[in-house]
C-alpha cells in the first residue's frame, strides 16, 4: 500500500505510465479515506498495488524503512522509452546492476516513490 497525495493523478500514473489496470476503488467517507487498486491482473495471479488518499493529506515523508517496489519487465530498455514517453520520470537509465548483468532500472512516481523496473525473461 502506497499513501498518496492525489489519488487521481496517482491512479493515472499507473494506468497510464506503468500500463496498470484500474481494478476497483472504494470510498470511505465515514473514516475519510479513498482508496483504488491497480495491477497488471487480479489476485490471487497477479500482485495488486493498493493507493490510500486520505482526505486533506497532499504529502507524505518518505521515512528511512521504506526503500522502492519493484517490477518484473520484459525489457527494461523498451520499459523506460515506453514510460518517458507517456510522461514518467526515469531516475536510473536501464543497464546491468552493479557487479552483476541483471538488467534494472528505476523510476519515480508522482509522490516520490521509486519503482524498480527488473528485467527477466518470460519465456
Amino acid at each position: 500500500m502506497l499513501r498518496v497525495g492525489n489519488l487521481q493523478r496517482s491512479i493515472d500514473f499507473y494506468t497510464q505510465v506503468m500500463g496498470m489496470k484500474l481494478l476497483r476503488t472504494t470510498e470511505n467517507p465515514d473514516y475519510k479515506y479513498s482508496l483504488a487498486f491497480v495491477g497488471y491482473g487480479n489476485n490471487p495471479d497477479h500482485a495488486e498495488l493498493e493507493l490510500t488518499f486520505n482526505w486533506g493529506v497532499e504529502n507524505y515523508e518518505m521515512g528511512t524503512a521504506y526503500g522502492h517496489l519493484a517490477i518484473a519487465v520484459e525489457d527494461a530498455y523498451a520499459a523506460c522509452e515506453k514510460i518517458r514517453n507517456a510522461g514518467g520520470k526515469v531516475t536510473r537509465e536501464a543497464g546491468p546492476v552493479k557487479g552483476g548483468t541483471t538488467v534494472i532500472a528505476f523510476i519515480t512516481d508522482p509522490d516520490g516513490y521509486k519503482v524498480e523496473l527488473i528485467q527477466r525473461n518470460f519465456a
